[in-house]
């Protein structure tokens, strides 16, 4: 089942309205409390007919197919033309191909997320709210957003899985970020590019395996792939839900959820 609702953004003014997708799992006992995954680009993760170029990741399908025990909060990005989404998905400043300048707003981003969206799942909704039971994912700048989470919000989340991440946006930032953390050690990460990405991106293959050094150095769980064949788009991202889903529920998802308390 999926739950939609609309929070201000900030969550302080009514100006500005974000969806939110909440997925719930059924069929389980009515008082169990689930471990929870927030995704970025919300508006792509369920409903073709939501999704930007008319094919969503597939996520309810899989969830309930596999029976998997888990709450999904996929939160939808931001549509300005402005280039709204690169701005908000940007934890640094970067040079946009054929735009110009992008003044990175990912801090004040994952601040919402945090202290405002978080808490109100938490209340709302069967979730278990530690850092062991918080995962957060995405593709290309909701890629770049996970790493962001995982090396300055790590305190919140454990997991994530970043799929076709933007390094390329500013790559000696993103290695800055993992390299000043002080909560990466133990986290578990699955990182992804597709094969047919690296052909069009030059430098990038260098750009990610330096981030992947970098994260093993940390002292982070990483499992990376390059997928064979592999585009920039939905269809290619939800081929990858069964291998970030398998590295997410290390231990097993059935052993986390339990009774709420």
């Amino acid at each position: 089942m999926i739950e939609t609702f609309s929070m201000p953004f900030p969550r302080q003014t009514s100006k500005k309205q974000r969806k939110v997708y909440v997925y719930l799992p059924e069929g389980f006992e009515p008082d169990a409390a689930f471990p929870v995954l927030y995704m970025f680009d919300g508006h792509n993760v369920f409903f073709d007919e939501d999704a930007t170029y008319g094919k969503s990741w597939g996520m309810k399908e899989y969830l309930e197919n596999d029976r998997t025990p888990l709450v999904v909060v996929a939160v939808d990005c931001n549509h300005s033309p402005d280039h709204g989404r690169l701005k908000e998905y940007a934890p640094f400043y970067f040079q946009a191909p054929g735009i110009g300048q992008i003044r990175g707003r990912g801090h004040a981003y994952m601040e919402w997320l945090t202290q405002q969206l978080k808490p109100f799942i938490d209340e709302h909704y069967p979730v278990l709210p530690d850092r062991e039971n918080t995962f957060i994912a995405g593709s290309s700048m909701g890629g770049l957003m996970t790493l962001y989470a995982l090396t300055d919000y790590g305190h919140i989340f454990s997991r994530g899985a970043s799929l076709s991440p933007s390094v390329w946006t500013n790559p000696s930032a993103v290695l800055r970020l993992i390299g000043k953390s002080r909560c990466l050690e133990g986290a578990v990460l699955y990182m992804d590019y597709g094969a047919q990405e690296l052909e069009r991106h030059a430098g990038m293959q260098d750009a990610l395996f330096d981030c992947a050094h970098a994260l093993l150095q940390m002292g982070v769980h990483l499992t990376f792939r390059i997928v064979p064949g592999g585009e920039h788009c939905e269809a290619c991202w939800e081929e990858q839900i069964p291998f970030f889903m398998h590295i997410l529920s290390y231990e097993g998802f059935a052993d986390r959820h339990s009774p709420r308390t």
